[in-house]
């Protein structure tokens, strides 16, 4: 491992990632190296890992790289591997035009969840193509507590169980899992989102992202409650004709979310870098010991 590994750090809506550019997927990036470089006390600090990758020199996305020149190898806090993170897309972008890989229009960014669609506009916000959402069926309990609520099934490529409840505060320090039944519903975890109504399709949430705890933003968390939002509110844009757009507040800032009629979710909001530099490996070797 070289001593010198260039790193930077970015957040989008304060869901904060550790970024190491690593083209030619030369590095190892072991579960225990992402903990320790996401730790906010002795490591880096970041609610998860952006491992950027050319995709024809990755395993998991050479197949891909016909469509989508990089890979986002993303990695949650705990070092486990997700399929997909909205927030962790935006930032991903913004690094690609960070470091010239990239410039304003469209680009296509290859996932464990698919490829993504990305536009980076001149105002400076960034718009991503989500995908479509999956409605499993089946009645889903998540619960804080001695209190338990109906959640609404959705998929986005990873899973989400959205419950609308009276008060924010009622999701409790979300600093563990919140318990769900049927265990069989999300038989790899799941991320919870706990929702309130704001206004008129506008809505907060709190959310348990799975891997990362209570963090400050969850895109696909987002997207997976305007969709469960719409629907509660009887609104379906593959059968009205009409698309969907809901305001929801995270608690580190603001996403607007659009489903449309062909189903597809876009989702748009900031993405912003903060710092770069280096990682000493030294450090890095010494905390796995």
């Amino acid at each position: 491992m070289s001593t010198r590994i260039a790193f930077l750090k970015g957040h989008g809506t304060e869901n904060d990632f550790v970024i190491v550019p690593d083209p030619e997927n030369a590095m190892d990036l072991s579960p225990a190296a992402v903990v320790a470089l996401c730790d906010r006390r002795a490591g880096v600090g970041g609610d998860g890992l952006l491992h950027v990758v050319r995709s024809a020199a990755h395993p998991e996305a050479k197949d891909l790289a016909a469509e989508a020149e990089w890979f986002m190898d993303y990695r949650n806090g705990d070092g486990s591997i997700a399929e997909m993170c909205g927030n962790g897309v935006r930032v991903f972008a913004r690094y690609l035009q960070h470091a010239g890989y990239a410039g304003e229009g469209d680009l296509a960014i290859a996932t464990r969840g698919g490829v993504k669609t990305v536009h980076l506009a001149k105002n400076g916000e960034i718009t991503v193509g989500m995908g479509k959402a999956r409605l499993p069926e089946g009645d889903v309990t998540v619960s804080v507590g001695e209190r338990s609520w109906p959640a609404r099934n959705v998929n986005m490529g990873n899973p989400h169980a959205v419950a609308f409840v009276d008060d924010l505060e009622h999701a409790g320090d979300l600093f563990s899992p919140p318990p769900f039944s049927p265990a069989t519903a999300y038989p790899d975890g799941v991320n919870v989102e706990f929702v309130v109504d704001r206004g008129p399709r506008h809505v907060a949430l709190r959310v348990h992202e799975r891997g990362s705890g209570e963090t400050r933003s969850c895109g696909t968390g987002a997207c997976a409650v305007a969709v469960a939002t719409a629907r509660r509110d009887g609104a379906d844009p593959a059968v009205t004709g009409t698309p969907a757009t809901y305001t929801v507040d995270v608690p580190g800032g603001t996403l607007v979310i659009t489903e449309r009629p062909d189903g597809e979710i876009e989702m748009t909001g900031p993405a912003v870098i903060v710092a770069e530099g280096e990682i000493d490996a030294d450090w890095l070797e010494s905390s796995l010991r």
